[in-house]
């Protein structure tokens, strides 16, 4: 029993500890994105990939106003026909990039998950979109890894437990999704709830 709530007390402290500015400007950036009609790229492996598609979901279809436009939102890790191809042809580190390449465009925005920050798909789709000059946005955790060199915007975990490190990704992505989908819809009714 001790050692749950212990748990639940560690993630508490970590979700209390991250800077609410940089999570608005998160925000900011996505709401941009989705006025001016961009893209956005969602990618990650394993628990990230799922965090990744979650929310991806979340934009996609929970912020949908009647006769208003719609994120343009994509999770990378959902194609497995395009995905498996791409390993399998290619390499499992350009699984992302790959993809990313047929469609990228200036303004949209690459939007990393890596509990490590180390990934090399990740970091390869990163570099991608940085040598196009995309905006990039990243939560990982431990201590940034590479990838956060490779980001505009890098929310780091400062955990070194990947539980806990994903975890907090869930919670920040269902803090900006809702405040973007409250920002949004000040001025128009969600179809659905």
């Amino acid at each position: 029993m001790r050692e749950i709530k212990e748990y639940l007390i560690d993630v508490g402290s970590i979700l209390n500890t991250f800077p609410v500015e940089k999570i608005n400007e998160i925000i900011n950036k996505l709401i941009d994105a989705y006025r001016n009609n961009r893209q956005i790229f969602l990618f990650g492996n394993g628990g990230s990939a799922a965090t990744a598609s979650h929310f991806a979901c979340d934009l996609g279809k929970s912020t949908a106003m009647q006769n208003r436009k719609r994120f343009r939102v994509y999770s990378l890790a959902d194609n497995i026909p395009l995905l498996t191809a791409w390993a399998n042809d290619t390499d499992y580190e350009f699984i992302f990039s790959e993809q990313m390449e047929n469609f990228i465009e200036n303004g949209d925005i690459a939007f990393a998950l890596s509990g490590s920050g180390n990934s090399k798909n990740v970091l390869n789709a990163l570099k991608l979109a940085k040598g196009k000059n995309i905006f990039t946005i990243g939560l990982t955790g431990y201590a940034g890894g590479k990838m956060k060199d490779l980001c505009d915007i890098c929310l780091i975990v400062p955990s070194d437990n990947m539980q806990k490190i994903e975890d907090v990704h869930l919670v920040l992505c269902h803090v900006i999704f809702s405040r973007i989908r409250d920002r949004l819809s000040v001025n128009g009714s969600s179809i659905h709830r």
